[in-house]
């Protein structure tokens, strides 16, 4: 392949991608419209699959070492009464234990070792062309890049869904319409620890002894209004350490980052030579966490297919009828967890003990394996 990928999004995805192909030694270029993540501060959510993923991407030391590692699940009512819980490690295995890290750490894993030149911040896309031998973006700054392919990593608002694909395919989540992420002082949590009650769902998750991640959202499809009084309203009450949290971020309203909650529902992601990776194919809400690893994945794949030189319409095809089962079978997992979280709460007290862990096997299960080329 003589003229680059053309990576769009300096996210996961993109960083990914630029990351498997420098090692492949195939030629690629980034543009990213900021100059660093908007939500770098907060931190995410690895599952196993991730864990597998960074590994094949050579940052299986480096993962290793960052964040904290979570060892178990656990799934409450809002009175704190434990529901089920899960022992990740068992069930991932040690090499691939789910690991909390800062956004702005992963980042930091991902971007290390690409060359400086490859990397245009600042700099974003605003059309897209493309003909039988090349596909041509038009720059923020009035100039043009040409390349072999162009790869929409651009997240859930991405300009190359938009400019290939038109207007289709955003929706609010059915888990919730919005969230509030933050970070906070740890008050003793060691695991992945959920809450889930009649009008709201709070989860904490330690990036270290000392800190934890928080993600605070409605269930069965409702608003999280941006005020902090929906916050306070929704979730006092709830047994600590809910309330340490919720009193930290109330009274430092700074560490609360309030976003909707939006999915990526589309028919296609290639055409021709336009390909959509990560949150700009298919966004989904966070009940499984598998935005960053979806997107981990879908690098390392679709650079598995560009290596060796072949035509780039033809790997970007095969991408997606690899990735397509595997994307549906998650977002079928997160609808269907999304709508038994809007049950009553003595529904989900009576079946939870059995249906929980059946659910987290039914999820996970086939995500455990994974294959580059089928």
């Amino acid at each position: 392949m003589n003229e680059p990928v053309l990576i769009i999004g300096a996210g996961i995805a993109g960083l990914a991608l630029a990351r498997a192909l420098h090692h492949a030694d195939v030629p690629y270029a980034i543009y990213e419209r900021r100059t660093e993540a908007a939500d770098a501060g907060l931190a995410i959510n690895l599952p196993g699959n991730a864990i597998t993923a960074l590994h094949r991407l050579g940052l299986g030391d480096a993962i290793a070492g960052a964040g904290f590692p979570v060892l178990r699940r656990e799934y409450r009512t809002q009175r704190g009464r434990l529901l089920f819980g899960i022992d990740e490690t068992a069930f991932w295995g040690p090499d691939a234990t789910p690991h909390c890290v800062r956004r702005a750490d992963l980042h930091a894993m991902l971007r290390d070792g690409l060359p400086d030149e490859n990397l245009h911040l600042d700099l974003g896309v605003t059309a897209v062309r493309q003909d039988e031998t090349g596909v041509e973006v038009d720059l923020s700054d009035g100039s043009t890049a040409r390349g072999a392919l162009v790869v929409g990593a651009d997240g859930v608002r991405s300009t190359v869904r938009r400019a290939t694909f038109g207007e289709q395919g955003v929706r609010a989540a059915v888990l919730s319409a919005a969230s509030y992420r933050f970070m906070a002082p740890n008050p003793g949590v060691d695991c992945w620890a959920a809450w889930i009650g009649d009008r709201g769902t709070y989860l904490l998750l330690p990036v270290s002894p000392d800190e934890v991640y928080g993600f605070a959202s409605a269930t069965g499809g409702g608003p999280a209004a941006p005020d902090l009084g929906w916050l306070a309203e929704t979730f006092t009450g709830f047994p600590e350490p809910v309330g340490q949290t919720l009193k930290a971020v109330l009274a430092d309203p700074s560490r609360l980052y309030h976003s909707p909650i939006e999915e990526i529902r589309i028919p296609r992601w290639t055409h021709g030579r336009a390909v959509l990776i990560g949150d700009a194919a298919h966004a989904t809400a966070p009940v499984w966490a598998q935005g960053a690893a979806l997107a981990l994945e879908d690098a390392e794949v679709l650079a598995g297919l560009l290596v060796g030189g072949g035509d780039a319409a033809a790997a970007a095809a095969r991408f997606e009828q690899v990735r397509r089962p595997r994307v549906t079978h998650v977002q079928t997992q997160t609808d269907r967890f999304s709508k038994t979280a809007g049950l009553p709460g003595w529904v989900r007290a009576l079946t939870a003990p059995l249906a929980g862990p059946a659910g987290y096997r039914a999820a996970y299960g086939p995500l455990r394996e994974w294959s580059t080329t089928s």
